[in-house]
C-alpha cells in the first residue's frame, strides 16, 4: 500500500525563495538579504514570481519524501524526472523471498484477473526463489574449488545469485525509495503527473506529495497540480476534458490539506 511521508525540507522556504528573488531585483546586500522578510512579505515575495513565470529562484529550496508500497514499474517512471536525488532498496542486496507487490485497481476489480494475477505473483515468487537456491549452489561449489572458506563462499554467493535472480521480478515487484526534489522540480513533477492521462500508480503519488508540501509552503505551491490548474490544458487534442473538475479536485486537496 501507498505510504508517503515528508521526512526533510529547507526551513522557511517560502522566505528562502523570496531572499533568492530580492537579490536578482533589487541592490540588496548579502546580508541583508533576510532583512524584513516577515512571513507576509515572503509571500508577496513568491507570488509575485508566479504571476512573473520567474522559477529559478524556487530550485533554493528542497524536500525530502520517504516512499515505500509502490511499484518497480513506478520507478522507471518518476526517475525520468532527472532533476531529483533517489535512494532505491536494491534488489541486488536485498533478498526477496516473499516481495509484496502492487495490484492495479482494474486487476483488483475483477475477481477472475484478480486470481490469476495473484497466482502469477506466486508463481514469480517461486521462481525467484528457485532460480537463486540455483544460482547459489552452484557459486558456492566454485568458489570452494577455488579456496575460499565454505562460511565465505556462501557469503558472497548470495548476492552473486540474488543479483541475476531479480531478472525474474514483476513490474509489480514493490520497493521503496527516499526522493528529494527543489520546488522547481516539483512543480514540474506535479504539473504532469497529477494529470488525468499520467498513469494511476504515479498520480496517486503526486497527489500524497502536493497534500504533504502545501501546508509548509502554500504560496509557493499555491497552483501547483496538473497544467490545467494554472491555465488552459496542455495536452492539446489528448486533453481528457476535465479541466473544471480537476480545478474543483486539486483546489478541494490544499483546503484538506490545510485543515484535516
Amino acid at each position: 500500500m501507498l505510504n508517503v511521508s515528508l521526512i526533510a525540507y529547507t526551513p522557511e522556504p517560502e522566505k528562502v525563495v523570496a531572499a533568492a528573488a530580492k537579490l536578482c531585483y533589487s541592490n540588496a546586500h548579502i546580508d541583508d538579504l533576510l532583512s524584513g522578510l516577515t512571513p507576509e512579505k515572503s509571500r508577496e515575495f513568491v507570488e509575485r514570481l508566479a504571476k512573473l513565470g520567474h522559477e529559478s529562484p524556487t530550485e533554493h529550496v528542497s524536500f525530502t519524501f520517504g516512499i515505500e508500497g509502490v511499484s518497480r514499474s513506478l520507478l522507471a517512471q518518476i526517475t525520468r524526472h532527472r532533476i531529483a536525488s533517489y535512494s532505491v532498496q536494491s534488489q541486488r542486496y536485498v533478498r526477496l523471498d516473499q516481495f509484496d507487490y502492487v495490484t492495479p485497481p482494474e486487476i483488483e476489480a475483477d475477481p477472475t484477473a484478480l486470481e490469476e494475477f495473484q497466482a502469477a505473483m506466486a508463481q514469480e515468487n517461486e521462481n525467484y526463489k528457485r532460480i537463486a537456491a540455483l544460482l547459489k549452489d552452484g557459486h558456492i561449489r566454485r568458489l570452494m574449488a577455488q579456496g575460499m572458506s565454505e562460511a565465505e563462499a556462501a557469503k558472497k554467493a548470495e548476492k552473486m545469485a540474488i543479483e541475476d535472480a531479480r531478472f525474474v521480478l514483476p513490474n509489480a515487484c514493490d520497493t521503496k525509495m527516499v526522493v528529494t526534489m527543489n520546488a522547481r522540480s516539483l512543480q514540474n513533477f506535479f504539473r504532469h503527473r497529477c494529470c488525468n492521462r499520467a498513469q494511476w500508480e504515479i498520480r496517486a503519488l503526486a497527489d500524497e506529495m502536493l497534500r504533504l508540501v502545501y501546508p509548509i509552503a502554500p504560496s509557493l505551491f499555491k497552483m501547483a497540480g496538473p497544467g490545467c490548474v494554472k491555465g488552459a490544458c496542455p495536452e492539446g487534442a489528448m486533453s481528457c476534458g476535465e479541466t473544471v473538475a480537476m480545478r474543483e479536485k486539486y483546489a478541494r486537496l490544499k483546503e484538506e490539506a490545510l485543515n484535516p
